[in-house]
């Protein structure tokens, strides 16, 4: 299977969708190199959950940088899957806007440099992802799989201001996807999909596969336009 399904996937969806355990899963299916987003790295995320005004700006910068950072590896290696990518990087920052954990200020200098980084994305060989998947699913089965993996900082019986973050996020995020215009896409439904179950794990392979060929055939068949 090694390059068979050569093409730069990224993943997208809510905390605890499962974007680490899907990009193994494909990844290893595919003969591509996995781009996980490291927690244990990461000095600023369990911060950010104590006390979010004062960590919000900062944890999206960390984000924004780590994740400018692997697509840019990812463009340059052309057989990858992301379990997170740059582009969905402005919603989460748009939310803590919102809800009051950044100033204006902070908002638009975050959005100034996420706008140089694209600008620089778009001057690569390779602009885009060819496929980015949306795990799309219920709040319910979002928290169930929050509560299932454990991490104490995300828990909402801890933490009585995140049921109201996961709320806001989990409510936006088909808004964003339906404003995604980078690369072709699909989206897969949570709630249906248990990858614990080699049946289901097998029917997830065989859709990204699938839609892998049909944006093939789509790319090929283009007509090629005259500057």
């Amino acid at each position: 299977m090694k390059g068979e399904q050569n093409a730069v996937i990224v993943l997208a969806g809510m905390i605890g969708a499962g974007k680490s355990t899907y990009t193994a899963l494909i990844s290893e299916a595919l003969g591509s190199e996995a781009f996980y987003e490291s927690v244990d790295d990461n000095r600023i995320l369990e911060k950010f959950y104590e006390d979010p005004k004062r960590w919000a700006f900062s944890l999206q910068i960390y984000f924004l940088n780590t994740r400018f950072r692997s697509i840019k590896d990812a463009f340059k290696h052309k057989n990858n899957v992301l379990d997170r990518s740059i582009y969905e990087d402005a919603l989460f920052t748009r939310i803590n806007y919102e809800q009051g954990n950044m100033s204006e200020p902070e908002m638009d200098t975050y959005l100034d440099l996420l706008e140089n980084m694209m600008e620089e994305l778009d001057s690569m060989p390779k602009k885009s992802p060819d496929l980015l998947i949306y795990l799309r699913g219920s709040l319910d089965t979002v928290l169930e799989r929050i509560e299932k993996r454990g991490r104490d900082y995300e828990q909402v019986e801890k933490n009585s201001g995140l049921l109201d973050y996961y709320k806001h996020l989990h409510s936006r995020y088909d808004g964003w996807f339906n404003g995604y215009n980078k690369s072709a896409t699909l989206t897969i439904d949570i709630d249906q999909y248990d990858l614990e179950n080699p049946e289901h794990a097998e029917a997830i392979i065989d859709m990204v596969k699938k839609r892998l060929n049909e944006v093939r055939s789509e790319t090929e068949t283009a007509p090629v336009v005259s500057p």
